[in-house]
This record gives structure tokens, C-alpha cells and sequence, in this order.
């Protein structure tokens, strides 16, 4: 007989082939146990020095792994009966080491008994003697029933210590990707950031809150073109494991397990992104719909969705074209059926060719750069000296909003209606995360963490020359390249080029040649260039009619 390596294993006792024929059967209930190896061995010794002291030829251990006992449909279990059901005629011996081993509840415990002795098995164990009378049966459900006590017991135990701990601000189930658990003295295990991994949310999340990132999509995509990240056996990310990292509270420092009524609270370990940053990806969410992945989105086409036809308005469309040579080419063109351009190719070398000289263009003049920087500095250390002043502004928000909350909580004490206290209770909820977040914003108003230099150093790179970073970037720097220069959409023209683009408001104040150029008018030219004097009511204005004639002066 040749076992299965996986689920059995032989034990050979003595070759006395006129010997009673035995299997045995072991199962630990968790993962832990199977990976140190604890239990099943000992459960096996056991069975088996007890078919030797019966005079058993113990022959095979069937074995399940990390399956609790209160479930029936069990692969060892189902090898086991299939092999007693071969075998019928040899009236096999099945030895348990314990009764909670084979079953951990009356009712499971029954199914697999009734299985056993319906297969031609008989149920063995040192620790109890099975028996057909009715005071062994009881004897035996009263020791079943104990058994499911004793994993009931247990599991409200186990919940119990898991609750506890996620009160304290623990996380006690699995680290989510991203984090992994550290054992720290007085602590126990807490979550630590795992990387490289843990870099990469980070971006994605923050990159989605900014804007960075406008869709879902892109944060996809993002997480797609990291080699670290983990994907499907397609090489792909799923979008509800992008839409459940953009909403996991555990990468805000934060816990919660509303189920076992345990509301959101700072947690004991430190989060990828603030709580702040991860309210303003919940608002983004729930904004608006988004569209679905690209798959002709990438790195082969970075202005797709930036250039609009010139005749048309729509965005240009791009792709890769074969000549009959096998060749590849790479193109943009427009769709649109009513354009008078439609399908009519431009080469990819020429579009970008031209928008690089645009974006190379945009280098401020040296003098205004040094301005801005130090109109920058200026705000920086002004803002410094403003934390104090926001610090009590914050603390008098939080004082008013925990106010509120104590309100709310005698109206709901004084409601008698359903709908009025869930709606008391909703917005308690909201002003709790409210709370959270002024919290945070307190903590954080002490001032900056570094400098100015270090904080505003790629910033005033791009600044200094956009090229830079669009030549130099991932495909998600250019996009952002392309939001921080440009106000809308690039215009292009198959015949003419680009049309003149409209820059954003940082640029249009660091042209230098527009600034130069511009200057006061001055007052000669205009209409009138003299002053003209001005009348009030004591002074009577000239008239504008004749005198009468006076004919007497005159002799008539």
C-alpha cells in the first residue's frame, strides 16, 4: 500500500499479518500548530502505542490540517472512510486520540461516528471505550457536548483578547499588505511598514488625494508598473483591491471593528498617510464614478488625453502601426467620424517634438525665479510664526465640536424614535471624525518637521525647468507636469502644430518677458490733456446765451 506523502503516513508496528488491521486519525485545528508542528505528532505517538499494547497492526495515520472541529466535510476524514469502505471486510480499527479530536460539537461528532461505523470501522480511543449500551452513550454525548463547551469557550476567550486588544489600539488579525508585524517589548506584536511595498501605497494614496492620480484607474495602473507590487497570475491589479487600499483605515494610523462595536480610534502603530489626507480620499470617492482601466494608457503615449484635435475639439487618440516591413510605428490621430481629420495619422515623433518645445519654453527668467523663492521663504517662516495663532483656533473647533457631541448624546438619551436616533447617531459619527482630524491637525501645528529647502526642493525644480522633470519622470510625474503647467487641454493642428497654450496662473507669473514688458500707461494721449476747471455751487457757471439789446442806448 502506498499512501499519500501530503494527508498520511505509514507506521509499520510488526509483521504479524494475522494481527487486527488499525488506521489512525489526527487534526489540529490551526495554522500555528501545523507550522511548529505541535500536536499531531504527539497525537500519533499516542494512537499508536496504544494499537501496540492492543496487539494492532497499525498500517496508516490519516491527518487534517488546520481544520476546526466543528466541521464534517474533511479531506483526511474523507480518505479515511474511503479506505475503511475498501477495506470493510477487515473490520479496521479507526484509534483517535482524544473524542475532540475526531469532532468539537454533539452534532459533527454523531455525523462522523454514524460515517465510520456505516463504512465497516470501528471507533477506538485510550481515552475513552466506545461503547453500544446507553450508559456508554451518554457517557460519550456528555463528553462530545463538553468538547463543543470547551471550543466555544475558547473562541469567545480568543474574541474576547482580540477585542481588548483593538480597544488598546492593536491591530490582532492579519497585517495587510503594506505592513508587517514586529514584536516590541511591552507591546507584542505591532504593525511596522513593510517595505518596499509600503512606499508604494503610500504614494498611491497620497498621489490620489492631491490629484495626482484622478481615477482609481491611475492608482491601478500605478501599482501595475511597480515590479514590487504583488499582481495576479495575469500581471495585473484587481480594482477592488485598489478600491479596498483606498479605504482601509489601517494605513491612516487608525483601528476599528464597528461589528464587535468597537468605533474608530488612533491605533498603536504609525500609519502610511494622516487621517486627514485619507478623509480626502473617502471625498474623492464618493464624488463621482469613474472610468474603468486602459490598457493603451502608458508610458508609449504620455500626452494621450492631454492634445484635443484642432479640428474637432475631441482628445487625440494614439497607437502602434506595422509597416509591411514588420516594422513598428507609433502615431497619434483622431476618431472623431465628423472631423475632417479622422484617421489621418501624426507621427508621434512630431507631436511630442513639438510640445517639448513649449514646455522648454516655460524656464522663468533667473531674476523672477530668485524672487518667487524667496517670496516662498518669506510665507514659510510668516507661516511658522501663524502655527501658535492656528494650534488655538483648532483647539477651540475641537472643544466646540466635542460640545456638540455631548448634545447629541442627551438628545438621543430623550429620543424615543428609531429613524431620530440613527440620525443622531450618523452624525455623531461624522463629528467623531471630525474630531479625529483636528486631532491630528493640533499635533502636527508645532511647525514643519524639515526645512524649507528640503521641502520645496523638487517643487522649485519643477518650477525652474518643467523639462526636467517630464524627460526625467515616471508616467504619473508627467501627468502631474501637465496639470501643474497647463490650465486645460493642448490644442493641436495636423497642418499648423499647437496653438498657443494656456499656461497655468504659477507660470504666467514667472514669465519674465511678459512682466518686463508690462508697465503704467502714461496719462499724455489720453482724452483731454489738459484739466478743466470745476464748479461748485457758490460759484455760478458762465452763461451760454447772448445779452438783450438795449435799443435806447442806441436812439431807436
Amino acid at each position: 500500500m502506498n499512501p499519500d506523502p501530503e494527508n498520511t503516513s505509514i507506521i509499520t508496528e510488526r509483521t504479524d499479518t494475522s494481527a487486527p488491521v488499525a488506521i489512525a486519525y489526527v487534526r489540529v485545528s490551526s495554522a500555528a500548530q501545523v507550522a511548529k508542528g505541535q500536536g499531531a505528532e504527539s497525537q500519533a505517538a499516542r494512537c499508536a502505542d496504544y494499537a501496540r499494547q492492543k496487539g494492532y497492526r497499525l498500517i496508516k495515520t490519516f491527518e487534517d490540517k488546520a481544520i476546526s472541529g466543528s466541521l464534517v466535510d474533511r479531506p483526511g476524514m474523507k480518505q479515511l472512510l474511503a479506505y475503511v469502505r475498501k477495506h470493510r471486510k477487515e473490520k479496521i480499527r479507526v484509534v483517535i486520540d482524544d473524542i475532540s479530536r475526531l469532532a468539537r460539537g454533539l452534532e459533527a461528532h454523531l455525523a462522523l461516528r454514524t460515517a465510520i461505523a456505516d463504512a465497516g470501522g470501528v471507533l477506538e480511543s485510550p481515552s475513552i471505550e466506545f461503547g453500544e449500551d446507553s450508559d456508554s452513550q451518554l457517557i460519550e454525548h456528555l463528553l462530545a457536548s463538553v468538547s463543543a463547551h470547551a471550543r466555544v469557550k475558547n473562541a469567545e476567550q480568543t474574541r474576547n483578547r482580540m477585542e481588548a486588544r483593538i480597544r488598546q489600539g492593536y491591530w490582532p488579525f492579519w497585517a495587510c499588505i503594506g505592513f508587517k508585524f514586529e514584536k516590541r517589548e511591552g507591546h507584542g506584536k505591532v504593525l511596522v511598514r513593510d517595505e518596499p511595498i509600503a512606499s508604494i501605497i503610500q504614494r498611491g494614496l497620497e498621489g490620489f488625494a492631491t490629484g495626482a492620480f484622478q481615477t482609481k484607474a491611475e492608482v491601478k495602473r500605478y501599482f501595475e508598473s511597480e515590479p514590487d507590487f504583488p499582481k495576479t497570475a495575469k500581471g495585473d491589479v484587481r480594482a477592488t483591491f485598489v478600491h479596498e487600499i483606498l479605504t482601509r483605515v489601517l494605513y491612516a494610523g487608525m483601528v476599528e471593528r464597528p461589528e464587535w462595536g468597537v468605533s474608530l480610534r488612533p491605533g498603536k502603530h504609525d500609519g502610511l498617510i494622516s487621517f486627514e489626507t485619507l478623509e480626502k480620499i473617502q471625498e474623492r470617492l464618493s464624488g463621482k464614478a469613474y472610468a474603468p482601466a486602459r490598457a493603451d494608457i502608458n508610458e508609449d503615449f504620455p500626452l494621450r488625453g492631454a492634445v484635443v484635435c484642432g479640428d474637432c475639439g475631441n482628445p487625440l487618440t494614439a497607437n502602434w502601426s506595422k509597416s509591411k516591413t514588420g516594422k513598428r510605428h507609433a502615431y497619434y490621430s483622431c476618431f472623431n467620424k465628423d472631423c475632417p481629420s479622422v484617421r489621418k495619422s501624426i507621427r508621434r515623433a512630431d507631436l511630442e517634438g513639438a510640445f517639448a518645445a513649449i514646455l522648454k519654453g516655460l524656464t522663468p527668467a533667473k531674476p523672477l525665479f530668485t524672487l518667487v523663492k524667496a517670496m516662498f521663504a518669506d510665507a514659510w517662516e510668516q507661516q511658522r510664526a501663524r502655527s501658535k495663532d492656528v494650534a488655538k483656533t483648532l483647539k477651540a473647533d475641537l472643544a466646540r465640536i466635542e460640545t456638540e457631541i455631548t448634545g447629541l448624546i442627551d438628545r438621543i438619551v430623550a429620543a424615543d424614535q428609531p429613524r431620530v436616533v440613527a440620525a443622531y447617531e450618523a452624525r455623531i459619527d461624522r463629528l467623531e471624525r471630525d474630531k479625529l482630524v483636528l486631532t491630528e491637525r493640533i499635533e502636527k501645528s508645532g511647525g514643519p518637521k524639515r526645512p524649507f529647502e528640503e521641502m520645496f526642493e523638487l517643487s522649485l525644480q519643477f518650477l525652474a525647468n518643467p523639462w526636467i522633470l517630464w524627460e526625467k519622470g515616471s508616467l504619473e510625474n508627467k501627468k502631474t507636469a501637465l496639470r501643474l503647467a497647463f490650465q486645460g487641454p493642448l490644442i493641436y493642428c495636423r497642418k499648423t502644430g499647437f496653438r498657443t497654450p494656456e499656461t497655468s496662473f504659477i507660470f504666467n507669473m514667472l514669465e519674465g518677458e511678459n512682466i518686463m514688458k508690462s508697465r503704467l500707461a502714461d496719462r499724455v494721449g489720453f482724452e483731454p490733456t489738459r484739466r478743466l476747471p470745476a464748479y461748485t455751487r457758490s460759484r455760478r457757471a458762465p452763461s451760454t446765451t447772448r445779452p438783450p439789446v438795449h435799443f435806447a442806448k442806441r436812439g431807436l
